[in-house]
């Protein structure tokens, strides 16, 4: 059971009902991780307008890569389970990339450029060396994916925290960062 509480859909701040209702009519349900960020209307539309902002930068493919890396890096059981779903069902990536994904890696080379980085992000804390930034620039990255792979690392971040914090009820078939 979720250590914060996850209100139901009506009981969420009004400021956060329309966000909330654009969440309905993109996924077709608000999941847990939404509504218990609504709590806070500010925190919900931080995280909405950045995901947004990077959807229309970073193909969904290279996203959940990043995600589920981070994920299991975070141990986030709620965010490796939303990302294994989005990325088989929405994203399109088999579960032999997703276990790549998990272990910070991808079976493309472009994408493993970038999810290495991502990885690397993470764990030196943005502290990457230069041997880092050249590898993810030599596979065709430019400099505003680079900063869009952090940003992307930090969103997920966000996440992942939010979800660690509250032990979030996962609301998806379950997976867990242990189990890999």
């Amino acid at each position: 059971m979720s250590r914060l509480t996850i209100p139901a859909r009506e009981d969420a701040p009004a400021t956060s009902q329309p966000m909330l209702d654009a969440v309905e009519k993109q996924l077709g349900v608000v999941p847990n991780l939404f509504r218990l960020v609504g709590t806070s209307p500010a925190a919900l539309e931080g995280y909405l307008g950045l995901n947004a902002a990077l959807a229309r930068t970073l193909d969904a493919k290279t996203r959940e890569r990043i995600a589920l890396a981070i994920a299991q890096a975070n141990g986030c059981d709620y965010c490796l389970s939303a990302h294994s779903y989005l990325g088989l069902n929405l994203a399109r990536i088999d579960e032999v990339e997703i276990a790549l994904n998990r272990a910070g890696h991808s079976g493309d080379a472009r994408a493993d450029a970038a999810v290495v980085f991502a990885r690397k992000v993470l764990e030196a804390r943005g502290k990457v060396s230069d041997a880092d930034l050249a590898a993810v620039r030599l596979a065709g990255f430019t400099e505003a994916q680079v900063i869009e792979i952090v940003a992307t690392v930090a969103l997920n971040v966000l996440t992942n925290y939010i979800n660690n914090v509250a032990e979030t009820d996962i609301d998806f078939p379950v997976v867990l960062a242990d189990a890999a």
